[in-house]
């Protein structure tokens, strides 16, 4: 970051807000390749430096500042803004008045080749889609309608994370940042869902403005790579909080699977801790916008060979169900469930939580029922013309006699694909 930049920032805070507001600037050099730019800086007034030993990116240095400020109430600010006028106020009140917001200013742009300052809109509030890609939203009719005060504070699902005002006790209550987050992207999806799930708000402040560079590229590298980086951050936070519904992020982003996203284990512990709400209540309580699109529901219906369907069954001598070809049943009774299957976005061919699998990848091998498990590759099928395939051996299911000449008899095996094979044509037949 040039100086300059740097100087517009801290002269901006110190000329347009309360001397008796500000306790301390701090500056945290993420080791960059002069150091002596911090040092200088320093020697402004209430600036204070922090240069850190080695790159750690912009999570781990907040969560450094945040360690070593002194003040009760923390603002974090990205190195290329620009503080408006009275831009502080606004937002420490509503902090004032209740300790567990997160408040953030409408956040304005500043152009990057001249810096001439844009005002942007105050009818936006911060969204997302399920690959955690964040956007403005404008706000809807009927919320606009609901404003008759236009300086009243807009309630936001999410905030964009460079420029935001928490009290520095919730702060650490809530876990501070996730710190085996890398360098930069998913923070910001991470700290919302938290604020909101355990027992804060998130609010934008149309009284308080913060002008931004909008950088049309990082001006760092990332050593793991952008979008690897940024994968990484957001299946942590998906692991953590998203619940079930972190399938359609999985959809949304498919390269995330099977992605390594470090240990989330004191992350889910500090969620139950805390006591936090489902994803479920996130969505139906504070961004019900959010919807899941058609094509990544479940698809639920039979799998049938000319009359007779795949069903499922109880067993004298195993613990699991067992599987069989029977008589198909349109009836909605425990017959109809038994045949009732669920074809879902990662693949699996499941019923609750059992799932079809091969008990090896080698031809003839026995196709029988266990208990789910993401990303195991003998659990996923794809519908291949009239074959359902296993994806992982390139066989198709198929039906063997094992004695008796009748439909029940049959076992279910995986076999090399023939397109003549009647054994191993199928129909799912969704509902």
């Amino acid at each position: 970051q040039a100086p300059s930049v740097f100087l517009s920032l801290f002269f901006s805070v110190l000329n347009r807000t309360p001397a008796h507001l500000v306790h301390e600037i701090i500056l945290v050099d993420d080791f960059s390749d002069d150091p002596d730019d911090c040092r200088l800086l320093a020697k402004l007034p209430k600036v204070k430096c922090l240069r850190n030993r080695q790159r750690e990116g912009l999570i781990r240095s907040r969560i450094q500042g945040a360690d070593v400020a002194q003040a009760g109430v923390l603002t974090f600010l990205d190195s290329h803004c620009e503080v408006n006028k009275d831009w502080l106020l606004p937002l420490l009140q509503r902090i004032k008045e209740d300790p567990t917001r997160v408040v953030s200013p409408v956040i304005d742009i500043i152009n990057l080749d001249t810096f001439a300052y844009v005002a942007a809109s105050s009818d936006l509030r911060g969204g997302f889609d399920w690959s955690l890609h964040f956007k403005w939203e404008q706000l809807s009719p009927e919320q606009k309608a609901k404003r008759l005060d236009p300086t009243k504070p807009i309630k936001t699902p999410i905030i964009a994370g460079g420029l935001f005002v928490i009290n520095k006790a919730w702060f650490n209550h809530l876990g501070k940042y996730d710190n085996a987050m890398d360098i930069w992207g998913g923070e910001n999806f991470e700290i919302s869902f938290r604020v909101w799930m355990c027992g804060g708000s998130l609010e934008i402040i149309p009284c308080s403005r913060v002008g931004h560079v909008f950088r049309k590229k990082h001006p760092y590298v990332f050593p793991e790579g952008n979008a690897n980086t940024y994968i990484k951050n957001t299946k942590r936070t998906a692991e953590v909080w998203m619940d079930e519904f972190k399938q359609y992020y999985y959809a949304a982003r498919p390269a995330a699977q099977g992605r390594p996203c470090g240990n989330i284990q004191s992350r889910v512990e500090l969620r139950k801790r805390l006591k936090c709400h489902s994803f479920k209540w996130y969505l139906e309580n504070v961004y019900p916008e959010l919807r899941i699109p058609e094509e990544l529901l479940y698809q639920t219906g039979m799998i049938r060979q000319r009359q007779s369907c795949l069903e499922s069954h109880k067993s004298e001598v195993q613990e699991l169900p067992v599987l069989s070809l029977n008589p198909c049943i349109n009836s909605k009774g425990t017959a109809a469930t038994a045949q009732e299957w669920t074809y879902t976005y990662n693949h699996q061919v499941r019923q609750q939580q059992l799932c079809l699998s091969v008990y090896t990848l080698f031809p003839g091998s026995q196709v029988l029922l266990s208990p789910c498990r993401e990303g195991d590759n003998k659990q996923r099928w794809g519908k291949v013309g009239s074959h359902i395939e296993h994806i992982a051996s390139r066989f198709c299911l198929d039906t063997e006699m094992t004695g008796e000449m009748n439909e029940s008899t049959k076992e279910l095996v995986i076999n090399p694909c023939e397109s003549t094979a009647m054994s191993q044509r199928w129909d799912m037949v969704m509902s």
